[in-house]
């Protein structure tokens, strides 16, 4: 159907990927499901899913190296999947541009909250592009040192030149720009950025802030260290 969510599932174990397939189309997704990365790849430039989910630990292009090679053509959202909680690979995932990851084993039920929860972010980053209103004496544009951020526009500007975000990492500055000076605890940032209702991993958070810096600036967002971050006014 047209009007279904289109999920790109990259995963080698032949048993987890038609399992998962058929919980993802039980609950409305229609679902492009790839053994390695390479044909995973393929699928992702022939198809254009509205949300990938990446096995970290696949053949030929691991998970990793996938959602690189995603993120350099586009900021569709990307959640991975890590055998490990405390593996390093969760940390590399989400240092390649990855918005989200769940561990395995994993409960379908789960599974599907994590991925409308991604998706309802990124729609609600479109809106606010749709939505937002101009202010009538700056436009939208708020502005910190040589940062502008357009809340109207939805783009980045860092000394005159454009800063390309991810929507999850564009919505994360939308919320330290809300109210700068402010300090922002991580379960709080899990809670409006990744729109978690329940508890989080905090490395999510901790990992998508210095991505940030990155390209705002290292000193742009300070650490308040025992209680979270905030944005240099």
């Amino acid at each position: 159907m047209a009007d279904q969510t289109h999920v790109l599932f990259v995963e080698d174990d032949d048993v987890i990927r038609e399992a998962t397939q058929l919980a993802l189309e039980r609950n409305g997704f229609a679902v492009t499901a790839m053994p390695d990365g390479l044909s995973g790849l393929d699928a992702f430039r022939s198809r254009r899913p509205d949300i990938a989910l990446l096995d970290v630990m696949v053949p030929g292009l691991d998970g990793v190296s996938l959602c690189r090679r995603i993120r350099d053509e586009s900021t569709v959202p990307v959640i991975m999947l890590s055998a490990r909680a405390d593996s390093i690979d969760v940390v590399l995932g989400l240092e390649a541009g990855a918005d989200d990851y769940v561990t395995k084993p994993f409960d379908g039920a789960v599974l599907v909250a994590r991925i409308r929860a991604v998706l309802r972010r990124f729609g609600h980053a479109n809106a606010d592009r749709a939505e937002a209103p101009a202010s009538d004496d700056t436009g939208g544009v708020l502005t910190f040192g040589d940062l502008e951020v357009d809340t109207v526009g939805m783009e980045v500007r860092r000394a005159g030149r454009p800063v390309a975000l991810t929507p999850t990492e564009m919505r994360l500055l939308l919320e330290f720009s809300s109210a700068p000076g402010t300090v922002f605890s991580r379960d709080k940032l899990l809670e409006r950025v990744w729109d978690y209702g329940w508890g989080g991993d905090t490395r999510v958070v901790d990992v998508h802030v210095q991505r940030l810096r990155t390209k705002i600036g290292q000193d742009r967002i300070e650490t308040v260290r025992g209680f979270g971050y905030k944005l240099k006014a």
